[in-house]
């Protein structure tokens, strides 16, 4: 755990036991450096960080010398699941394994789901939908070393690189609020963690201690689901309202509302005047958006979004992502129903 006080000499081997997990040499040399401690914009970011927060340069500078680059994940970030078509990207989440999974989450912590759904307004097959996809409810959490990730992205991933600088200092600060270890928490390849997959600001400033045991811990499901639902809850979320319904299209006179994107900003009489047809539905003085989902082929859907499908996207941007998480939502609460009834019979 990094420390804030300035040391003295004779306490540097206690720090760098509490930071590593060994001694200072036996540190320096249980990882090939790829001398991030010596690259001026880590000096500068060191010192910045240093003098606004109170850590410690020394011990940030040992810190960063454990780092080693991550090439891969600097591929794989150039190539992410939301660059698929819909079809293929639907065919990773809307699997049986991952339905009859989040039924079985969804059972096993039915009484922490029913209390975030009560205490947060948030539908318990969302927040379950949400761990299914980005984690298969806590088998996937990551392998990548946070600090490796964050580093290697926040000075060598040129179009993003000072958002996950700034994601580097809140995992630090986060590590020294929770009382981890910076280079044993491992994650995603972008420094997402835990079972919901929050990054470092986003666990800041949205987990909860929901089971009540003092510490914040998005490994654990049941702060995983109390986070999660109050993530929504912060964003808007309206407890059983719709997501999204189908539409058909005839025409062009589509193409506008399209791209209006997904913040709900289209009056729902514009929808017949643009040849937007929705049936079952009544969206009398609702403002929606428009979806459209290509496929690898030549077919395309289209949804007409309501204001929930805007809050998922607030988790992930993509619309992709957002559609996947309503349909897994919805066949997660049909079976948990079947199930229900299965055992009354």
């Amino acid at each position: 755990m990094l420390r804030v006080p300035t040391l003295p000499p004779g306490l540097v081997a206690l720090v760098s036991l509490l930071i590593f997990g060994l001694p200072p040499a036996q540190a320096a040399s249980s990882a090939t450096s790829t001398g991030y401690e010596e690259r001026e914009d880590v000096r500068v970011f060191i010192d910045d960080l240093s003098r606004r927060e109170g850590f410690d340069p020394a011990d940030l500078s040992r810190l960063f010398a454990t780092v080693q680059r991550q090439d891969g994940i600097l591929k794989a970030i150039a190539r992410p699941a939301e660059a698929k078509p819909w079809d293929e990207y639907r065919e990773i989440f809307l699997t049986p394994t991952r339905i009859e999974g989040g039924a079985r989450f969804y059972i096993e912590h039915r009484e922490s789901l029913e209390r975030a759904s009560r205490e947060y307004g948030v539908d318990p097959e969302v927040i379950v939908a949400i761990i299914g996809v980005e984690t298969l409810y806590g088998t996937r959490t990551g392998k990548n070393r946070v600090l490796d990730a964050l580093t290697t992205l926040g000075f060598d991933y040129e179009p993003r690189k000072m958002f996950f600088r700034k994601e580097l200092e809140e995992f630090l600060l986060l590590s020294r609020e929770e009382s981890m270890d910076p280079p044993m928490v491992k994650g995603s390849y972008a420094g997402a963690m835990g079972i919901g997959q929050f990054i470092p600001s986003s666990y800041r400033a949205y987990a909860v201690d929901f089971d009540g045991d003092g510490k914040r811990d998005l490994w654990n499901p049941v702060d995983a689901i109390g986070s999660v639902a109050n993530y929504f809850s912060r964003h808007g979320w309206r407890n059983g309202e719709t997501v999204a319904v189908a539409a058909s299209v005839t025409g062009d006179g589509h193409r506008k509302l399209v791209e209006k994107g997904t913040k709900p900003a289209i009056p729902s009489e514009s929808l017949n005047k643009a040849g937007v047809v929705v049936e079952g539905v009544d969206l009398n003085g609702h403002k929606v958006s428009l979806l459209e989902y290509e496929s690898s082929g030549d077919e395309k859907e289209f949804w007409v979004g309501f204001h929930n499908f805007y809050v998922i996207t607030r988790y992930n941007r993509s619309q992709l992502y957002a559609m996947a998480v309503h349909q897994l939502s919805e066949e997660i609460a049909r079976t948990v129903e079947a199930s229900q009834k299965g055992e009354k019979e």
